[in-house]
C-alpha cells in the first residue's frame, strides 16, 4: 500500500508578548528599587558580651580626684569595671609599679564572660621634665600599652588628658596639646578608638567660665583634680564621648539626660541634675 506522506513541518510562528509585559517589568523594577531604598533598622545592636572597664591613668582618672569613679557610677550590671589609675603615674611608672600587670590580669580573667575595655589616659605627669619621658617616647609607650591589651584579648581606648582648669583671662590655659596630639597619633597608628577628652573638657570649662570651673576644685586653688561634683560631671562627659564612638554599649550605662544636656550646652552642672 502507498505510504502516507508525513506532514510537512509548519513554519515557526513568532511569539508575541502580551501588551502588558513591559508594564509588568517596569512595575517589578519599581518594586525592587523601592525595596532597596526601604529604611534599615539603624538602632545600635547590643554588644555581644557586657563590657568590663579597666581605667588606667594618673590622678585625673584615679579614685578621689579623677573622673574614673564618676564614670563607673553610670555602669549598669552585668557590665562592671575597676579603677586602678594612680596619682602621679606616667606611662612608665604605671608599668614599673605593677599596676599594668593588674590591668592585663583583669583583662585575662574577664575575657570569657565580658568584653574587657581598657581606657588609657596619661600625659599630666609624662610632660613634666622630671619624668624623663620625651614626647616621642610617650607616644611609643601608649602604642605598646595598647598592643598588650589587644594581645591579652581586650580592647584599648586611648583618651587625651583631662584639661587643667587654670585660666589666662577668659580662656583656659591649654598646656596639654602636644601630649593630646601624641595620644591621638598613637591611636590612629593602630587603628583603634580614642576619645578627645582634652578638647571636650577644654570647651566645657571655657563655656562655664573660671568662677564655675573653680567649683570643681578638689581643694582651694587645685585646678587639676576634681571634687565629687566634678567627678560626676566629667565622668558623664567621658561616658557621652564613649557612646558616640560605641553606640553598642549604650545599654550598659544609666542615662542622665539632664546632665548630658547641660554639658552639651556648655552650662554649669553640679552632677545632681
Amino acid at each position: 500500500p502507498p505510504r502516507t506522506p508525513l506532514p510537512r513541518d509548519k513554519p515557526t510562528q513568532p511569539v508575541h508578548c502580551p501588551a502588558s509585559a513591559p508594564v509588568t517589568m517596569k512595575f517589578l523594577s519599581l518594586i525592587l528599587a523601592l525595596t532597596a531604598l526601604a529604611p534599615v533598622d539603624a538602632r545600635p545592636k547590643k554588644a555581644a558580651k557586657p563590657p568590663y572597664f579597666v581605667l588606667t591613668g594618673d590622678s585625673t582618672v584615679a579614685v578621689a580626684g579623677g573622673w574614673g569613679d564618676g564614670f563607673l557610677s553610670y555602669v549598669k550590671a552585668p557590665a562592671d569595671g575597676i579603677n586602678p589609675a594612680k596619682s602621679g603615674a606616667t606611662t612608665a611608672s604605671f608599668r614599673a609599679d605593677g599596676r599594668w600587670n593588674t590591668t592585663i590580669t583583669a583583662v585575662q580573667e574577664t575575657v570569657d564572660t565580658h568584653s574587657p575595655i581598657v581606657t588609657i589616659q596619661f600625659g599630666h605627669n609624662d610632660q613634666k621634665a622630671a619624668s624623663g619621658i620625651s614626647l616621642e617616647q610617650f607616644q611609643a609607650n601608649l602604642v605598646a600599652l595598647a598592643e598588650e591589651v589587644i594581645a591579652a584579648g581586650g580592647t584599648p581606648i586611648l583618651i587625651t588628658s583631662l584639661t587643667r582648669r587654670a585660666f589666662n583671662g577668659s580662656a583656659v590655659i591649654e598646656n596639654l596639646n602636644e601630649h593630646s596630639a601624641a595620644a591621638i597619633a598613637a591611636a590612629e597608628s593602630l587603628g583603634i578608638d580614642y576619645l578627645d577628652l582634652n578638647k571636650a573638657s577644654t570647651a566645657y570649662v571655657n563655656a562655664i567660665g573660671k568662677a564655675n570651673a573653680d567649683l570643681y576644685n578638689l581643694a582651694p586653688g587645685d585646678r587639676t583634680h576634681l571634687n565629687p561634683s566634678g567627678e560626676k560631671v566629667f565622668g558623664r562627659l567621658v561616658v557621652d564621648l564613649l557612646l558616640k564612638k560605641r553606640k553598642d554599649l549604650r545599654h550598659y550605662f544609666e542615662k542622665d539626660v539632664a546632665l548630658s544636656k547641660k554639658i552639651a550646652a556648655g552650662k554649669y552642672a553640679t552632677g545632681e541634675e
